[in-house]
């Protein structure tokens, strides 16, 4: 049901003559390039072929702003897999806002959405802790609103695969096993 040409076709309809952007299918590791003398267009590439991949890239250029587009992986720092306790905590609060815009776009895609705290190798933390952090999130994007860009993709991943439209708090019922443990 989820092809990912078909996500690239969403993306780049919504956004290579707007944006001059296209989603990008890689080898390895996700990266966005912006335009240069080689490619006259920005790509946001997600890694081997993954549709999770691609929504995750895809919210972090929905997120970046005008002047971070204009740098290779937004300016961004990235620690890989293998963070200790402070550089985990560090990374789960970057990934926030990214995750819930993906939670997002998850669930205009009809597409099972999955927390990751990306550190396999590293300090492990509580995933359910991260994921009410981000479930937070989504609740407030829902209640403030998302910006343009994000608004468009989220319509048209609805309109392609016929989800309901808007989005809702309701939509998003997550609880905490602890929260479902304490309420027996």
């Amino acid at each position: 049901m989820h092809q990912i040409a078909d996500l690239i076709s969403i993306f780049d309809s919504a956004f290579y003559q707007s944006h001059n952007t296209r989603l990008v299918k890689g080898d390895d590791e996700p990266i966005y390039l912006p335009a240069n003398n080689t490619i006259a267009f920005n790509q946001v590439v997600f890694a081997h072929g993954f549709y999770a991949s691609a929504l995750h890239e895809i919210a972090h250029w929905l997120i970046a702003g005008a002047e971070r587009r204009k740098r290779e992986d937004y300016g961004y720092w990235y620690c890989p897999d293998g963070r200790d306790k402070q550089k985990q905590a560090e990374f789960e609060n970057v990934e926030v806002k990214p995750q819930a815009i993906e939670w997002l776009l998850s669930k205009a895609a009809g597409f099972e959405f999955n927390v990751s705290v990306d550190n396999l190798n590293g300090e492990q933390t509580c995933r359910f802790d991260f994921q009410a952090r981000v479930h937070q999130h989504v609740l407030i994007l829902i209640e403030q609103g998302v910006n343009a860009r994000t608004h468009t993709l989220l319509k048209a991943l609805s309109n392609f695969y016929n989800t309901p439209w808007p989005l809702t708090a309701q939509q998003f019922n997550w609880r905490h096993p602890q929260e479902l443990q304490n309420a027996v």
